[in-house]
């Protein structure tokens, strides 16, 4: 896909993964809405791509809509991609009795329910598109976790999030193939972003090892850098694909 002339909306888009995929579409020739609860951060971001930003709850319908519409005010809405996601750890029945209900409704409304949410407004946007020349009209990019396949213990909100994405990214893949929008998972293995910064060096060099190769922890320009790659290919769709060093999470 041809992204040059086209826009692009970013979801998560403040920091992390997000805005190392704004920053590379926006060398790519994409005019990106860069979309972030923390608007301070969404402006920084856009400022220095020369995007656009909008500040909202990624799992509320005005202002994710108002982010895609003021994309294809921009230029055809081509991709957009979903990076914005928590990750509370909390065990099913801890010390301090059972999993927070709350917070368990909290993980999947903002890691399941807001990538759906830009799922269904972007791709009713990508439909009314002229087509390119290979018949494409656009593409969405979910992010999941390899956590969605070996969840660790006190990830049960989280993994259960991210293996609904998992699932959803086929059936909707299936809908869209006749309006020639691609749907495509990424699922991330370790990958270090602010939240990695939290970690003192040494749980960060431990997390590091965990790898096959490269035996260190993943940058978000690779993950952009997959972004790039799927919208290159039109081959990818309905697919799930792990970005994680051949890592597979133990147990703890």
């Amino acid at each position: 896909m041809e992204l040059n002339g086209a826009s692009a909306v970013v979801s998560g888009g403040g920091s992390g993964l997000g805005a190392a995929t704004a920053e590379a579409l926006a060398k790519a020739g994409a005019k990106v809405v860069v979309f972030d609860i923390n608007e301070a951060n969404a402006q920084a971001v856009a400022q220095r791509i020369g995007g656009i930003a909008v500040a909202g709850d990624v799992a509320e319908e005005a202002p994710l809509a108002k982010a895609v519409e003021e994309a294809a005010k921009l230029a055809p809405l081509r991709i957009a991609v979903a990076c914005a996601g928590i990750a509370p750890a909390a065990r099913v029945a801890g010390r301090n009795g059972p999993h927070d209900l709350d917070l368990f409704s909290r993980v999947i409304r903002v890691n399941l329910i807001g990538t759906f949410n830009l799922l269904r407004l972007a791709a009713a946007r990508m439909t009314a598109n002229d087509p390119l020349p290979t018949g494409e009209r656009g593409l969405v990019v979910q992010t999941a976790s390899i956590a969605a396949y070996e969840g660790q213990i006190g990830q049960a909100a989280y993994s259960a999030s991210k293996g609904g994405v998992v699932g959803l990214t086929l059936p909707a893949a299936r809908e869209l193939a006749r309006f020639g929008v691609r749907v495509v998972t990424i699922a991330p293995g370790l990958i270090h972003t602010p939240l990695m910064d939290t970690l003192t060096p040494e749980a960060r060099e431990s997390l590091g090892r965990q790898p096959l190769f490269p035996q260190r922890l993943g940058r978000p320009d690779e993950f952009a850098s997959m972004v790039l790659a799927v919208a290159a290919n039109p081959l990818l769709n309905g697919s799930t694909i792990r970005l994680d060093g051949a890592l597979r999470l133990p147990p703890v």
